[in-house]
């Protein structure tokens, strides 16, 4: 069962996953498809867990005043942060923004451009679950295109990536034509007060915790489900999958069974997970693909307070 488990430090990062990739402000950024393919532009993409869950896990680090383009999504964009603190901006024209930190989550509404970078001192770490086995396309603004030409960067009309500087476009095909005003004009914008229910700040999750099992707390992201039990989410918006934050020092929760795909994903501690009487320890950043029915026990002894993500398919 080795293919249910991504361990960090063994994933293959793309250094140009997108058309933006060699542009100031993007290049020094990494990008990693944990569980599915997710939406990178990068046919050579490594994928670690491609078995379909429906949904995607990916993650993204980034050096200072790196990070991504205006784009927009068809399906839901959810970033949980890891390290650092992060700009994300939004709207055509990127003129919304809000800064988010260490274990802070926003889920990115639909239809909408958005685009984040690294905001703070030195490389930071973000995580990103997207809807749906397969998450779409990705739709840039017309400046991001137009800039990233300038560098030989450039997307096919089938949406596949080429190097105009070391590559001919083939036969048969034609470069994609940046969306019009018309077609901008159909994407939705938020100002900072309509995304705030999107957002979930960690010191605000305190009074909202459940208790869980033996000593651990619980935070419903989004979705109204973790395994079996209901809980009221703290985003309220379908993005097709339930997420819901793990917390403690010493405890456990046990003789659970997910009865749709579900993931766990260490975001501080060393979490231990036995699943049908096998171990498997998480590291920070690890990743751990839970066989639909299985028997599973969480636990964590740790000296400071760690935190376990955990997805699954609504």
């Amino acid at each position: 069962m080795n293919n249910i488990i991504a361990r960090f430090n063994e994933l293959v990062p793309s250094a140009l996953p997108f058309v933006e990739g060699k542009l100031e402000g993007h290049k020094e950024r990494k990008n990693y498809s944990i569980v599915g393919p997710g939406v990178a532009e990068d046919s050579k993409q490594f994928i670690k867990i491609a078995k379909p869950h429906g949904f995607n896990l990916g993650a993204v680090s980034a050096m200072p005043k790196n990070g991504s383009g205006l784009h927009s999504h068809t399906t839901a964009e959810v970033f949980i942060i890891y390290s650092g603190s992060w700009r994300f901006y939004w709207g055509a024209e990127g003129k919304n923004q809000t800064i988010l930190n260490e274990g802070d989550i926003i889920s990115m509404p639909t239809n909408m451009f958005r685009g984040f970078e690294n905001a703070g001192d030195k490389e930071g770490l973000i995580f990103v679950v997207l809807g749906e086995d397969d998450p779409g396309i990705i739709t840039w603004v017309p400046e991001v295109l137009d800039k990233a030409k300038k560098t030989g960067m450039a997307l096919l009309d089938d949406n596949s990536l080429i190097d105009l500087s070391k590559n001919k476009i083939p036969e048969g095909r034609k470069l994609l034509e940046p969306i019009n005003q018309d077609q901008i004009n159909k994407f939705e914008n938020f100002n900072l007060d309509q995304i705030q229910p999107y957002i979930s700040k960690i010191k605000n999750r305190l009074e909202f915790e459940k208790n869980i099992g033996e000593q651990l707390k619980l935070n419903q992201i989004l979705g109204n489900k973790f395994e079996k039990e209901n809980f009221n989410p703290l985003i309220e918006q379908h993005t097709g999958f339930n997420l819901t934050v793990l917390k403690g020092t010493k405890g456990k929760v046990e003789n659970l069974s997910f009865e749709k795909s579900t993931i766990l994903f260490s975001q501080k501690g060393n979490w231990e997970i036995i699943i049908d009487d096998k171990k498997y320890n998480l590291s920070a950043k690890d990743t751990l693909s839970v066989p639909v029915n299985s028997k599973v026990n969480i636990s964590i002894n740790n000296q400071e307070i760690s935190f376990l993500n955990c997805v699954s398919k609504l």
